[in-house]
């Protein structure tokens, strides 16, 4: 439905047809005031995105770093239309179902630790990753309390640092590079520091939290690539250290791995590169294959200990309504059959050797002072991030969705593109920054 408009409140776009239920939308992350309209999707195949007007755009960020095997799976899509038969939901307490049977003992069996005393074999299914952490830091706060020790309230979290846009989950990002800098004062507040990546910085980092062990529930971290905060990386030996130091101080680490899991960084996990587990990890996004809203929350048997007891209130009291749903876990299992083939690894390995020989060609634009590359992740940095938003029109131009923020271009495409694919989003990137170090 859409006609000429002269409603005030599209009284930015005179004289274009614009749809007029789009008031009725509250996007996110957009000033609507001033913003022009979305564009309106019709179709997905693949690793695009069609448009309204039949024009195709090649995903560079895979629907939010969710669509990892790209679009419209046949084997995802057969897995939810036949769970839908059978049952699309059932209520997760008194009861349960075979598919969350199902996909908790196969995550049990893929997550970091598995087969170890450090599993990750227990799972606590959930509908968004913001919700998973939100269980995460509950989950550590009543283990405390269930030990005895509910002084121990509080969390490290590090500069750079994104984990939802939940209340607890806002709590534990930079408000400053995670967008919640108008709720300081509503939620609790937390110990952020600085990402440890010197001896020195170590040493004060185990003094901090050997000072103040008697308040500090855990440490959560994104290992290898702090994502929406500003995709900053750290090597395998920094999220070891921080692992280690975590358990020499008998703090309870936690691993946010909704953005880094399922293989983005290159390995299933970032974790594995590592060689560690946490005592708690988050998983969400890639895990239905960016089909259907799903995560979890996994701990070990040492946090899960501290709930088995013969005290009711020892329980842990949450329990989102749609918790496990059949059509989620369907997904879910399908998705990680899908990595099961290991085809997926040469995939991560072709981006990253793309991403890593086309981008740096950008280091040779004016404004432009870092380009990373870890897995199926590239990113070029620069100097001076003012207007870099404004170029998302221009890549919608080239044929490309790509979403600059702050002060970054990045792709987090899915695992399927083919060579075409690849040249497409770096050649639109390389040329539209190019434009864009005119005005620098």
């Amino acid at each position: 439905m859409t006609d000429w408009v002269y409603d005030p409140w599209f009284q930015k776009w005179p004289m274009k047809k614009i749809d007029r239920r789009l008031r009725h939308l509250w996007r996110p992350y957009t000033q609507m005031h001033i913003e022009d309209p979305p564009l309106k999707a019709m179709a997905t195949n693949g690793a695009e995105i069609i448009l309204e007007d039949g024009s195709k755009l090649t995903d560079g960020i895979a629907s939010w770093w969710t669509a990892c095997h790209g679009y419209n799976h046949p084997k995802i899509t057969e897995a939810i239309q036949k769970q839908l038969d059978i049952m699309p939901h059932v209520m997760f307490g008194g009861l349960t179902h075979e598919p969350a049977l199902s996909l908790a003992k196969t995550l049990s069996n893929i997550l970091p630790g598995a087969e170890t005393e450090q599993a990750l074999e227990h799972i606590f299914f959930c509908d968004s990753g913001s919700v998973a952490v939100e269980v995460a830091l509950k989950m550590a706060v009543q283990f405390w309390y269930n030990k005895g020790q509910s002084e121990r309230r509080k969390f490290i979290c590090f500069r750079y640092a994104y984990h939802g846009d939940t209340m607890g989950a806002m709590s534990v990002c930079d408000p400053d590079e995670g967008m919640h800098s108008h709720f300081s004062g509503f939620f609790p507040e937390q110990i952020m520091v600085d990402l440890p990546r010197s001896s020195t910085a170590f040493c004060n980092f185990e003094n901090l939290l050997n000072s103040r062990n008697k308040e500090i529930a855990g440490v959560i971290l994104e290992p290898l690539v702090q994502g929406a905060g500003g995709m900053k990386f750290h090597d395998a030996e920094i999220l070891s250290k921080i692992r280690n130091i975590c358990s020499l101080q008998n703090i309870l680490f936690i691993a946010d791995e909704i953005a880094t899991g399922f293989g983005r960084t290159g390995t299933m996990f970032a974790c594995n590169q590592a060689a560690i587990a946490p005592d708690i990890i988050c998983i969400g996004k890639a895990m239905t294959g960016g089909v259907i809203s799903m995560a979890a929350t996994a701990a070990n048997k040492r946090v899960w200990k501290a709930f088995q007891t013969n005290k009711a209130l020892d329980a842990f009291m949450h329990g989102p309504t749609y918790m496990a749903n059949p059509l989620g876990c369907a997904a879910a299992q399908a998705s990680i059959s899908l990595f099961a083939t290991g085809e997926w690894k040469n995939k991560v390995l072709a981006l990253e050797k793309h991403f890593s020989s086309e981008l740096k060609s950008c280091l040779k634009i004016p404004g432009i002072v870092d380009v990373r590359v870890k897995g199926a992740i590239g990113v070029v940095q620069v100097a001076n991030g003012k207007n870099l938003p404004l170029l998302r029109k221009r890549f919608v131009e080239e044929g490309v969705w790509v979403r600059p923020f702050g002060d970054i271009v990045y792709l987090m495409p899915p695992f399927i593109l083919n060579k075409q694919q690849m040249h497409h989003l770096t050649d639109s990137i390389i040329k539209v920054l190019e434009e864009w170090s005119k005005d620098y």
